[in-house]
């Protein structure tokens, strides 16, 4: 038998156990009885086979098993057959509802039967238990609740912990997928663009001046083999596969000098300033900042008709402000926000920090990104 038909016989096997447990104890018990007490009979019989039987349907009807033990609890009792197991499928039943957040029917299990058997005793003029055993079955039933909201407690803590266990991974697997992303998007797109401008110099130089397509061909073997490596380096680490990924630092801004070469081959002029006293940067800051002049240039180079752009950086004493500007005049209005901005954008927001982009008083685009040093 596999392990999984194990929960199954277990559902089959207590209710067959219990009630085995529950008839042959009935039944031992009726033998020394008091001379008020009722013999066993065939309706005590079937009294705690209706209380056992009825745990198979606990896990699926877990509200109407309770109330089935207590009527055939409270019914054995008022009948004055004789004590034995009849309770435990009574217990079993109050245990498991109030275990699962049944509280409130679960304690009123435990009230009705206690309330129905004193009283019940009472107005049928059975009197042989005096205050203190009453009393002592009324703290038994307390007990019986205040033990099930321990485990109902618990029960809780871990299905709480489970669930922001649950929710902690998918987070980070969704932070993990929107990184990836941006990184991918960036790294194609930056090095996509170039290729593709260099290859129309080439193909425009090809027939007329073929010597000069040389160096737009080279730039393009160059911009495909970063791509490459850096795409290979993503890979690695989706694949968790140290061993084949390269080794090579993360991108920041100490590429920015490599950045600008790169991007100044597909005929855009770029100018850098910096401002303050440069310093190294967290990784996360660092690789963001890279990234959103990355893609600043490569919209500059794919949208913009500029043929100059200027990367300010200012190395402030809370944060660190990126400013791009081209010299385009393409914009009449508020710039259009694409994929690639709101990538910046997010980015920026992740470290705590902010962008944002406006129209250069001359028609070109301004992207300022503003990140705290502490983010």
């Amino acid at each position: 038998m596999s392990f999984d038909h194990w929960p199954q016989v277990r559902r089959i096997a207590l209710p067959l156990v219990l009630s085995v447990i529950g008839v042959v104890g009935s039944i031992g018990a009726s033998r020394n009885v008091h001379f008020d007490h009722r013999a066993a009979d065939w309706f005590m019989v079937l009294l705690v086979l209706k209380g056992t039987l009825a745990l198979y349907w606990l896990r699926t009807h877990p509200i109407p098993v309770l109330w089935a033990t207590v009527a055939s609890t409270l019914i054995y009792m008022l009948m004055q057959y004789p004590y034995g197991p009849v309770i435990i499928p009574f217990i079993i039943a109050v245990f498991s509802n109030i275990r699962r957040g049944n509280r409130l029917v679960g304690w009123s299990a435990l009230a009705a039967l206690y309330l129905g058997h004193v009283g019940g005793r009472l107005l049928l003029g059975i009197n042989e238990q005096g205050v203190y055993q009453i009393l002592l079955v009324g703290f038994f039933f307390v007990l019986l609740g205040c033990i099930s909201e321990l485990f109902r407690a618990h029960r809780d803590r871990v299905t709480a912990s489970e669930r922001t266990r649950r929710e902690a991974e998918l987070r980070q697997a969704s932070e993990e997928r929107l990184r990836i992303a941006q990184e991918l998007h960036d790294v194609v797109a930056h090095h996509i663009s170039l290729i593709n401008v260099q290859a129309s110099a080439a193909l425009h130089l090809a027939d007329r001046q073929p010597e000069q397509a040389a160096p737009a061909l080279s730039a393009i073997k160059d911009a495909s083999k970063e791509a490459l490596v850096e795409l290979r380096s993503i890979v690695g680490i989706l694949r968790q596969n140290d061993e084949s990924a390269p080794r090579q630092p993360v991108a920041g801004l100490d590429r920015l000098e490599h950045l600008v070469s790169r991007t100044s081959m597909a005929g855009l002029e770029v100018h850098t300033a910096i401002h303050g006293e440069s310093r190294p940067l967290p990784t996360g800051l660092d690789r963001a900042a890279f990234r959103i002049i990355q893609e600043s240039l490569t919209n500059v180079v794919r949208h913009a008709k500029a043929t100059a752009a200027t990367v300010r950086i200012q190395y402030g004493e809370e944060s660190l402000v990126i400013q791009v500007d081209d010299n385009g005049r393409s914009l009449a209005g508020p710039p259009t926000e694409g994929n690639g901005i709101v990538g910046m954008r997010e980015r920026a927001t992740a470290l705590g920090g902010t962008l944002a982009t406006t129209r250069t008083p001359v028609g070109g685009l301004r992207v300022v990104a503003t990140l705290p040093l502490g983010g």
